[in-house]
């Protein structure tokens, strides 16, 4: 475990790259990190995170948010503590940068015309906000279920990770994917509409609703998959030849599909594949609710993956139509 004082060398280190990369001015925005499981660090009230000092970094309860230091902590503690109560979460960074302020100020969701910013970000859910501090925070939690960054707006965002750097990136990731998206409208063209069109057009729906993660439930998944002309033909000229599999963390419960030329040829109830994405049952019901992109859950570690994500990104687009299908299959929770 790490000790108290590195933790904050660490937390004025993430106030100093947010400070020099322009992602915070002045005194706004604040960070925190998880000390042991009944405190946080987190920075004071009024604070520069540019210039951050020890003292300037307060040791608080998170049963009773109090704290023994001189100085206050943030006016945003009960966001932050509210994200260490819900999540696994190390470490929290919110900040005001200027280009996703002014972005979503008039914007209501980003496109992303990158695949980066799609593999990474996915959709950034934007949560708007009354106050210059964030008084309605439980709307920010259930964001945070479905993404690691969260947009509040007219206000910043807000970041969650198991370390800084984590945190860090996402926030520097939409930062520049709302420079991408400001140069690319000199330009009037409009970036991967060929390929979401593709992946959205002609959804097949099983009404039937199967309860969760049941033999049923994947077996259906399987029958939709296999009757999908876009992931036939994108398989046979990608040649998704691959066994993967889908893991309940909760109960243990595994099928693996087993890929052929973009036909799943056999569903087997275990986890023997090179590839297996496994996760707890809330966020899978994110996943078939269409809620969470199952490539970015895996790299915000919402979702574990046994194998290399590079290997299956080459299968980017049959996959991203496979995630699709599954919120096409009712279930019960």
């Amino acid at each position: 475990m790490k000790h108290e004082a590195d933790i904050k060398s660490e937390i004025i280190n993430v106030g100093k790259r947010l400070y020099e990369v322009g992602l915070c001015v002045a005194k706004s925005g604040n960070i925190s990190a998880r000390l042991d499981n009944e405190n946080i660090l987190i920075t004071a009230g009024g604070t520069f995170l540019g210039d951050l000092k020890q003292d300037d970094i307060v040791k608080v309860n998170l049963n009773t948010l109090k704290s023994q230091d001189i100085k206050k902590p943030s006016s945003e503690l009960p966001l932050h503590s509210l994200v260490y109560k819900n999540f696994p979460a190390k470490v929290v960074v919110h900040a005001h940068p200027p280009l996703i302020n002014g972005y979503f100020a008039l914007n209501k969701s980003l496109k992303a015309l990158t695949f980066e910013t799609k593999f990474y970000l996915g959709e950034v859910p934007v949560i708007e906000q009354d106050t210059p501090t964030v008084t309605k925070p439980e709307a920010v939690i259930d964001a945070l279920k479905t993404n690691n960054l969260v947009v509040l707006k007219n206000h910043g965002v807000i970041s969650m990770g198991g370390k800084f750097e984590d945190a860090l990136a996402l926030v520097e990731a939409l930062e520049e994917a709302v420079r991408v998206a400001a140069v690319a409208r000199l330009f009037e063209k409009e970036a991967f509409d060929e390929i979401d069109a593709a992946l959205k057009e002609n959804l097949t729906k099983n009404e039937t609703a199967y309860p969760m993660f049941s033999r049923e439930h994947i077996q259906a998944i399987v029958d939709l998959v296999n009757k999908d002309e876009f992931i036939r033909s994108k398989g046979k000229e990608l040649n998704l030849t691959v066994q993967l599999a889908v893991k309940l963390d909760d109960t243990g419960d595994a099928y693996k599909f087993n890929f052929e030329q973009g036909e799943i040829i056999s569903l087997d109830n275990d986890a023997n594949a090179p590839f297996i994405i496994s996760a707890p049952r809330a966020v899978w019901e994110q996943v078939f609710l269409g809620k969470i992109d199952s490539f970015v859950a895996v790299t915000q570690g919402k979702m574990k993956l046994q194998g290399q994500l590079g290997q299956l990104s080459k299968w980017y687009v049959p996959f991203s139509r496979l995630f699709q299908l599954f919120k096409q299959v009712k279930f019960k929770p």
